[in-house]
């Protein structure tokens, strides 16, 4: 069941259309860095909503979310009914962040606190961006090359050949790299509108075949409550891996920092061409979010179903020590085991499309952070074409750092690529959350206060990851002392909990044991401080079908909440 000449032609004419509305933008020219890191600041609102969603949704949500669905069910639900964090980013944020008209987050956090804060979260948002995005989309987009296409191999000297994982990454990357250095933000967002729908359908099929294959969503359900406890929504607080009480403590958590203080998606917003647009785009973007649930991780509940019947086989692996599904293969195994030809390019083509949405999203805002918050400081003469070429260089480091971390990240994930990519997550975001919901909602909090929780809570969450990617894996380098092993095995989500009161109890008790910030440089940076001219803005910038989406959205993850809380009864 390999590929076929017709599923070729479908993958070529997508590089094709991709790489032909690339060039259409790279000919209008980037002008200056506003052009280039925000588009000149000119995106309609439906543009901006189709790049919020296809930026989230790479090869890891496709591969990741399906393995989890096949291994744990339900329980990374939690993440993908995260709606309701791009809607507090529509109503809370973007008023504060686009009226400040700030290129990046750490920006922000200089007007409202200090030049140090934006120092920390410059250099901490980048190493995250190569723990958590760069390794993970190339990483996930090998699996599938991989499976697909195992025969492929490059023979690049005698001692070094490059398999189909290295190969098909590889050149994915170079290729959306391409256009992302060349195009720039402009070219990012209107590829990433393309790239949403070619990854809806392609979704779409994968999902409707397999519930086919299987019988319908009765048999579905029937075979998944056989095994109830494993594919539940809410597992008891006993359970090793998704407590129900960590889920309520970490997920909002990771929620928040992603959608609402992250570069990576919020850097859409600001590049809109007024407030009215930022906003609707966001709600936009949150009704987007509200399907991966269906597309993304219910093909991992069916792959599991159809294996137990015997229509597919899922490959095994050893993870701690025991045999079990590898999920992480069950997307490839489902495309290539029961996709026709011609269908198969298709969906193919939504997984590349969903690698490189992410990673041009990713390329432009490493490009945007380390140039405006880090170059620009230290070369402030820079000129706007210099500023340009640099964000490219930078672009390139950051890539192969990512490439790099690849095999070190193949040991923490033991547990599935998708529940890695939230455990590291879960380590970086408690402090960046603290100190954005603290900075806007309390005038009190300076920057001492500000610059202490942030280095405190990054010291604290990497030390954990540290002696974690040491403790696990099938060969743990530490096995002593037992304390240490024990900080190691940790439930991730009962440390995001941990990490975010140290962070919390930090910046308030800094911050009310040194002087108040300078009322001036809070003006409007803060809700306490808005200006009657930010608050009638704030009141003309929506209306009526702002209110209806955000009530549909709402009403949408509430009742996804209430039907998988009781699916398996």
């Amino acid at each position: 069941m390999g590929f076929g000449t017709i599923d070729w032609i479908v993958i070529a004419s997508y590089f094709a259309l991709i790489m032909g509305i690339a060039f259409w933008i790279m000919r209008q020219g980037q002008r200056s860095s506003t052009d280039y890191f925000l588009a000149g600041r000119h995106m309609p609102w439906f543009v901006i909503g189709a790049s919020i969603f296809a930026s989230n949704i790479g090869s890891e949500h496709i591969v990741g979310l399906a393995g989890q669905g096949t291994t744990s069910g339900m329980a990374m639900a939690h993440w993908e009914l995260h709606a309701w964090c791009v809607v507090i980013l529509a109503w809370v944020f973007v008023p504060f962040y686009y009226r400040s008209k700030v290129f990046t987050m750490p920006e922000f956090l200089e007007r409202r606190f200090n030049p140090a804060s934006r120092w920390i979260l410059s250099i901490v948002s980048l190493v995250a961006y190569v723990f958590t995005k760069v390794s993970v989309t190339v990483y996930a987009g090998g699996i599938v090359f991989n499976v697909l296409l195992p025969e492929l191999h490059w023979q690049v000297t005698d001692t070094i050949v490059l398999d189909a994982f290295w190969i098909g990454a590889l050149l994915t990357v170079t290729l959306t790299g391409l256009y992302t250095v060349l195009g720039g933000l402009r070219a990012v967002v209107y590829t990433d509108t393309i790239q949403t729908i070619i990854l809806l359908v392609g979704s779409f099929f994968i999902t409707a075949i397999g519930l086919n294959k299987l019988g319908g969503w009765g048999e579905l359900q029937s075979i998944c409550s056989q095994n109830a406890k494993n594919f539940a929504l809410w597992r008891p607080n006993s359970d090793p891996d998704f407590p129900w009480l960590g889920i309520l403590i970490a997920s909002p958590i990771i929620g928040l920092w992603y959608w609402c203080t992250d570069q990576y998606i919020v850097q859409r917003t600001l590049a809109a061409k007024n407030l009215t647009n930022a906003r609707r785009g966001a709600l936009w973007g949150s009704f987007l979010k509200l399907w991966p649930v269906l597309i993304f991780i219910v093909p991992g509940l069916i792959g599991y179903a159809l294996h137990q019947k015997g229509i597919i086989a899922i490959p095994t692996k050893i993870a701690d020590g025991k045999t079990a599904l590898d999920g992480d293969k069950v997307f490839a195994v489902m495309v290539t085991e029961l996709l026709p030809r011609g269908l198969r390019g298709l969906v193919v083509g939504g997984l590349l499309a969903a690698l490189m949405s992410s990673l041009s999203s990713l390329f432009n805002s490493c490009a945007s952070l380390f140039t405006v918050d880090i170059y620009e400081k230290i070369n402030p003469r820079a000129s706007e074409r210099h500023l340009v070429t640099v964000g490219r260089v930078a672009t390139v480091v950051v890539v192969a750092m990512g490439i790099i971390w690849i095999p070190v990240m193949q040991r923490i994930s033991q547990g599935g690529l998708y529940k890695y990519l939230q455990s590291v997550q879960g380590y970086l975001a408690p402090p960046i959350t603290a100190v954005f919901f603290l900075g806007l909602f309390f005038k009190r909090i300076n920057g001492k206060g500000a610059v202490a929780g942030l280095a405190v809570g990054f010291i604290a969450g990497m030390a954990k990851l540290t002696i974690q990617a040491l403790t696990g894996g099938n060969d743990p380098v530490i096995t002593s002392p037992h304390w240490l092993v024990y900080v190691g095995q940790y439930n991730f989500l009962f440390a995001t909990g941990w990490l975010i009161l140290i962070s919390f109890v930090t910046i308030i008790a800094v911050s009310l044991l040194t002087a108040p910030p300078n009322p001036e440089q809070i003006v409007g940076l803060t809700y306490a401080t808005a200006t009657a001219v930010q608050k009638k803005e704030r009141r003309e910038s929506w209306g009526l079908p702002d209110i209806i989406v955000t009530a549909v959205v709402l009403g949408l993850v509430l009742t996804l909440y209430l039907y998988f809380s009781f699916w398996l009864n």
